[in-house]
């Protein structure tokens, strides 16, 4: 136990008994707790393996690498369609923590094999994500625009496409395009 991840488990009132349930069995696996993005994090020889977090609903033990593993009981969640590496598993209630504990340290313990074998997920190359309409016109009509977007990081040109591409309004894509054209010249990304 690291003595700085305690106040998460503190803090957390409406997920305590589940956290801390969840907490003994990843540290029963022999990981290194450390907090990182303000949440318990587990590391293996320094590299991620899993986190423990909450949400209005569940609380989760997130797999960095979930997308490798085998998921041999058809637990493991893609938290959203363009979530690649990471996959969760779910609880809303310590009883099933209690009941899936043999079942959680087998998929931590094959996360650590991940880990240990030095595989890797391989990502979607930025090219094959979806350009929307609206924001292809504007890259055909704006030569400078399109070598701007072009010269970002691919993580940079990922971000607003999906951003772009997330409005389900023609309107909507357009006016979300015309605000982000100038910080885009500006070689920014979304959050820059």
């Amino acid at each position: 136990m690291n003595p700085k991840v305690d106040f998460y488990f503190n803090k957390a009132k409406k997920w305590q008994q589940e956290l801390e349930k969840l907490r003994a069995i990843v540290l029963d696996c022999q990981l290194c707790e450390e907090l990182k993005w303000g949440v318990p994090s587990y590391t293996y020889q320094k590299n991620n393996i899993i986190l423990i977090h909450v949400f209005k609903e569940y609380c989760a033990i997130l797999f960095f690498k979930g997308a490798l593993l085998k998921d041999t009981k058809g637990i493991l969640i893609q938290q959203t369609k363009n979530v690649q590496a990471a996959r969760q598993i779910r609880f809303s209630n310590v009883k099933e923590i209690v009941k899936m504990e043999r079942t959680i340290k087998a998929y931590i313990y094959e996360a650590i094999e991940v880990e240990k074998a030095g595989l890797k997920v391989a990502f979607k190359k930025t090219t094959e994500y979806n350009v929307p309409e609206e924001f292809q016109n504007k890259l055909t009509k704006f030569p400078a625009l399109k070598k701007a977007f072009y010269s970002l990081t691919p993580g940079r040109q990922k971000g607003y496409l999906l951003y772009f591409s997330s409005a389900k309004q023609s309107k909507t894509r357009e006016m979300r395009i015309e605000k982000f054209i100038p910080q885009i010249l500006s070689g920014k990304g979304l959050d820059d």
